[in-house]
């Protein structure tokens, strides 16, 4: 049995895959596609366990096609040629099916040298990522391929695999089967949507099992110690990196202590105390700013502690500036601003400076008008005086709206009875 538990007992049928009902189920656009027997190119892209590679076997086995099988962290562009080369013989006069599994590792050449032949026919691609393919595969690729997402097995979807996994394995051992009440919840519950490391796990359950020659005993402990502490998926430069920071600042700026307290949790889980802390201090500008001004120095005092206490003390400053950051009043009016400003900047809008407001400068004869005839707030009641501070073809420009909370609505109230 050298062959992995998860290999043994791959889905042959889409009857038997588990998970991705929302492609591969009744009347489904995936499963329609495949039942038609005219298959187009396809791009699978989804985190790895959940179905893409049997999914990609089952519609090869239901071709005519003579199959080839690339996968990209190994194959080379005479890898690509030797395929091609089989368009023009006997083997390929039905087409050649390429199943091509992690075609984010092949470099753009490599994947250009496909492009004729799926542009004709004479090659039908199936490729898998656990990358976006929109970063990672050519364009040109892109355009020729129909798109499918792949999503990580909910764990009711898992334990229907989990069972048959014991079941099996317990036959191929000749045992009879006793699992602890709980065994297959928590292993289900703990792969992180991925049923292959479900299967990994029921497989070490299995042979570490308590054997008396008759029966396999699997306990809560057995599953516990060896289920994979990775139940959470998480790569630090993948999607799911990106999509966990951007749940906690989305889930921050609706004001959800609950939710941003739960991705907090999922970062400080995975040791990414950096990347939770930097975010944390770019919500307490860009999405609390002037509303609660304070939320920067206390967001800052937080994160100084996570990083001289590290995990797994680090956890509570931050959890208490997530927290913070969430039940906070809310303003995004200083980013509004900035933004609008960099815009004209950015759109050759910076030219000169007032006369007043420049360094002191010695005005030639040229000068039509001598003297910087700058005011000095400070020689002016409440420390203010009208004068032009903006350039001159950017004068009566608004960048900055008072935002409708508390903080704010004491500043704009202020300044307008000032500047009356």
């Amino acid at each position: 049995m050298g062959t992995p538990l998860a290999e043994r007992i791959r889905p042959t049928v889409l009857d038997d895959v588990v998970g991705q009902t929302h492609l591969v189920g009744e009347g489904k656009p995936l499963r329609r596609i495949i039942e038609s027997g005219r298959i187009p190119n396809m791009i699978f892209y989804g985190p790895s366990g959940v179905g893409k590679t049997t999914i990609a076997r089952i519609i090869a086995k239901r071709t005519d096609m003579e199959l080839h099988k690339l996968n990209g962290t190994s194959a080379s562009i005479s890898d690509i040629k030797e395929i091609i080369a089989q368009t023009r013989t006997f083997s390929g006069i039905n087409g050649i099916l390429l199943y091509l599994d992690e075609i984010q590792y092949l470099n753009k050449k490599q994947q250009q040298s496909l492009l004729e032949y799926i542009e004709d026919g004479s090659i039908t691609l199936i490729a898998s990522t656990t990358e976006n393919p929109y970063f990672y595969v050519y364009n040109a690729i892109i355009s020729r391929c129909t798109m499918f997402e792949f999503k990580p097995v909910i764990p009711d979807e898992i334990q229907l695999a989990v069972r048959r996994a014991f079941q099996f394995m317990a036959d191929e051992l000749g045992r009879k089967l006793q699992l602890s009440n709980g065994v297959v919840e928590h292993i289900s519950q703990g792969c992180g949507g991925d049923v292959r490391k479900a299967m990994n796990t029921v497989e070490l359950c299995l042979l570490s099992a308590d054997d008396d020659g008759s029966v396999l005993k699997v306990t809560m402990d057995t599953a516990n110690a060896l289920t994979q502490r990775s139940n959470m998926r998480y790569d630090r430069d993948g999607d799911e990196h990106y999509d966990t920071l951007s749940a906690l600042q989305k889930s921050i700026r609706g004001s959800d202590p609950d939710a941003a307290v739960h991705y907090a949790a999922r970062l400080c889980e995975a040791g990414d105390i950096i990347s939770l802390s930097r975010r944390l201090l770019v919500i307490a500008s860009e999405d609390i700013g002037l509303a609660y001004p304070m939320a920067v120095p206390i967001v800052k005092a937080c994160v100084d502690s996570a990083m001289q206490l590290g995990l797994p003390e680090a956890r509570i400053p931050l959890a208490e500036a997530a927290i913070l950051l969430a039940t906070a009043p809310k303003s995004n009016s200083a980013i509004m601003a900035v933004d609008m400003a960099l815009s004209d900047v950015r759109n050759g809008e910076a030219t000169g400076f007032p006369r007043a407001l420049q360094n002191k400068h010695f005005d030639g004869d040229e000068a039509s008008e001598k003297g910087q005839h700058y005011l000095y707030p400070h020689d002016f009641p409440n420390h203010w005086v009208q004068q032009q501070y903006l350039p001159d073809n950017l004068a009566g420009r608004k960048y900055y709206e008072y935002g409708d909370n508390k903080t704010e609505k004491m500043s704009k109230a202020y300044w307008e009875k000032i500047k009356k």
